[in-house]
């Protein structure tokens, strides 16, 4: 597997396991969480991608369960999550609406409350989760910096964000954003042309691609889409998943896709995508495809 490297302390494996599904799943047990981990780490995927918020705030306990009843996995693992939604669910049930929060108070509480729920001592990467109207971007940066310095987050990055998100936040801060974590998928294709994946290219960053799949979409996916995909899928004895996820893989920014199911069998095939090479005329067929009609 590809190793990614970010900053000077942290690299991530290409291929990231989201974990945004895994407080949802019938079995939360540490034993099958760790079962899920092992089949991530026997492909070479050594990234977790979490958030306070998933599983209504529950995600992150369960992880910690596998790692509190195995410690021996954390130092193989790279741990991703994030913080700033305040939805009414879990330790907000009281909360009569859903907000964003990137004060410094919110972001530090968070992060202790997920360094404690997960039972580790650093996040190797901390994300603010969704733009902030109300952001204090001096004050958010500050926060961001001193987390950074302390050693409780050895990187941190946005998920999200907008180029000029990005700018105004990285503006009051001395430590480099090194990330940020935007759809993209065969489903929502704007970031191609609006700006955003040229925005991160020319500065050289990386981007995370959540929802790769188009939410599960892409695997019932009909019509002329559908039909390249299973044609494409055939040609390289892969699922269409894995087709998607090439598409993304062949951009020459080097995106990094997040992937989540809960279904082991499905797991174990996450890394069929690397099996695919797509030359620039395939490429262009599942875009046109995705467009639905020919490019300008």
């Amino acid at each position: 597997m590809e190793r990614v490297r970010l900053s000077e302390n942290l690299e991530l494996s290409r291929l990231i396991y989201g974990m945004w599904r895994i407080g949802n799943d019938a079995d939360t047990s540490p034993d099958y969480v760790e079962k899920k981990i092992q089949i991530c780490l026997d492909q070479g995927i050594t990234t977790f991608d979490q958030a306070d918020i998933y599983g209504g705030y529950t995600a992150e306990a369960v992880l910690g369960g596998a790692l509190k009843a195995n410690p021996s996995l954390r130092a193989r693992m790279e741990i991703v999550t994030k913080c700033g939604i305040v939805a009414p669910a879990g330790r907000y049930a009281g909360k009569t609406l859903k907000y964003y929060d990137t004060s410094r108070a919110h972001i530090e509480k968070s992060v202790e409350t997920s360094l404690a729920d997960m039972g580790i001592e650093t996040i190797d990467l901390l994300l603010i989760h969704r733009p902030d109207p109300l952001m204090d971007h001096h004050e958010t940066g500050a926060a961001l910096d001193a987390l950074v310095k302390s050693g409780k987050v050895k990187a941190v990055g946005v998920s999200n964000f907008r180029p000029w998100d990005w700018e105004l936040l990285q503006s009051a801060m001395s430590t480099r954003l090194v990330t940020n974590q935007i759809e993209i998928s065969l489903r929502e294709i704007s970031p191609f042309t609006n700006g955003d994946l040229a925005f991160h290219q020319r500065l050289g960053t990386r981007l995370m691609a959540w929802s790769p799949l188009g939410g599960g979409a892409l695997i019932s996916q009909g019509g002329r889409l559908g039909a390249v995909l299973d044609e494409l899928a055939g040609n390289h004895g892969v699922d269409r998943s894995e087709v998607a996820v090439a598409f993304l893989l062949a951009h020459p920014a080097r995106i990094l896709p997040v992937l989540g199911t809960n279904n082991p069998e499905r797991i174990a095939r996450i890394s069929d995508a690397l099996k695919v090479k797509l030359d620039r005329e395939t490429w262009y067929r599942l875009y046109e495809a995705a467009l639905g009609q020919e490019v300008p």
